[in-house]
């Protein structure tokens, strides 16, 4: 039997969910986690625990409490229920994700409202203390840009251009969220349509992601900047090592480490997929790219990137057709071949992950949790296999 942790939308962002809940997929002396689902309440969190990660030692987990602005420790108490530890911290203005350091040391919360990278402490137990704000990221196709810099001869010209297929594609993304999710996603639309739409006017720094990587590199993705930004830790908590932009409007928003040693980053807007290396000066640099799926529509959104137990095939989730897009990695790590596009079975694919012989994926707005099989030749997930109905799921986390 296979169980994680459920992050879900609670009441105070319209979700109907008390908090987090502990899914089980499989039988109990199982191997495989194909089985029955079944679930249960974890944790009452008071928020909406949208992204839910785990202490690498001890029995805590973090819960980015998105419309509290906050991030919360919770310890186990049993097999399968968990209390606070410690009062919420502060993080920022719609904090989604949580990252913790693989010594158990410390943890870095991103926030979409307002951008922010946090830093926090974690005292002996797993407490989290003194969150640190790192530096703001700055637009790099801002006014302040050096036009030499710019690929094109005429860098007004194609900023213009960029920001009417910016608004058009992030209208498009708010139309298929509905109204009760779309202020989720950035609008840059201009409300003024005889005002020139100006790109420092409207993009704003969105944090969504933080990894860990070998060597104590943390990496960290800014959907908002079109920017994957590298940092080491310090006393005064995180200090900016490089930046790597991104193609205007693709907005990166999760990244996965591959065995091959390169960095996955997935984009949200444009639906791409990007692969990042360092050259031998070690400074990183986008070395691969390619779209996630043909025919895809201009008002998907992508979400999550997953990746199968040998690191040969990359699993991405579509929301607005609900698809999860099938890529073969190929040569050293980083050319990517199209091998299928499935219904994902649920509506709005926010989170997947692949267990052993399975790939589980949470509908948010389906209201439900769904396992397809995955063939071990080809690793195209095959038909659903069983759902359960859970409310809001934003996230799931294997828990040991």
């Amino acid at each position: 039997m296979s169980r994680f942790l459920v992050g879900r939308y609670s009441s105070d962002t319209d979700g109907p969910s008390s908090g987090i809940a502990l899914l089980r997929a499989g039988a109990g002396d199982a191997v495989l986690a194909g089985g029955d689902l079944s679930l249960t309440d974890a944790a009452a969190t008071g928020g909406s625990p949208s992204w839910v990660a785990p202490h690498p030692s001890k029995d805590v987990v973090y819960a980015a409490l998105e419309s509290d602005g906050t991030v919360q420790a919770f310890r186990r108490i049993g097999e399968e229920r968990f209390a606070r530890l410690g009062a919420p911290v502060d993080a920022g203005e719609s904090v989604c994700h949580v990252g913790v350091a693989p010594d158990g040391g410390s943890l870095v919360a991103s926030c979409w409202g307002d951008g922010r990278v946090v830093r926090m402490s974690l005292d002996a137990d797993g407490t989290p203390r003194r969150p640190v704000i790192a530096a703001a990221a700055v637009d790099p196709y801002g006014p302040a840009t050096d036009p030499s810099e710019s690929a094109d001869d005429d860098p007004s010209a194609s900023q213009d251009d960029a920001a009417g297929a910016l608004a058009a594609a992030t209208q498009a993304l708010r139309h298929a969220a509905g109204a009760e999710y779309a202020h989720l996603v950035p609008d840059f639309a201009d409300p003024h349509p005889d005002r020139e739409l100006r790109l420092d006017e409207a993009r704003h720094s969105r944090a969504h992601q933080a990894r860990f990587l070998p060597g104590g590199l943390i990496v960290t993705t800014d959907m908002g900047l079109d920017l994957v930004r590298f940092w080491r830790a310090s006393d005064s908590g995180l200090r900016p090592v490089q930046q790597v932009v991104l193609p205007l409007g693709s907005g990166p928003r999760h990244m996965r480490w591959h065995p091959s040693g390169h960095l996955l980053v997935i984009t949200e807007l444009s639906r791409e997929i990007f692969a990042l290396a360092p050259d031998v000066s070690g400074a990183w640099r986008v070395v691969a790219g390619a779209p996630l799926a043909s025919g895809v529509g201009t008002s998907d959104a992508a979400a999550e990137l997953a990746l199968s137990r040998d690191g040969e095939f990359v699993y991405a989730g579509l929301r607005g057709t609900n698809t999860i897009a099938v890529l073969r990695v190929r040569g050293n790590g980083a050319e990517f071949q199209q091998a299928a596009l499935v219904d994902a079975g649920v509506d709005w694919p926010r989170h997947h992950v692949v267990v052993r012989d399975s790939l589980l994926v949470a509908g948010q707005l389906s209201d439900e949790v769904v396992t397809f099989s995955l063939d071990e030749r080809t690793g195209i997930p095959g038909t659903v296999r069983r759902r359960i109905a859970t409310p809001s799921p934003t996230c799931l986390m294997p828990l040991r």
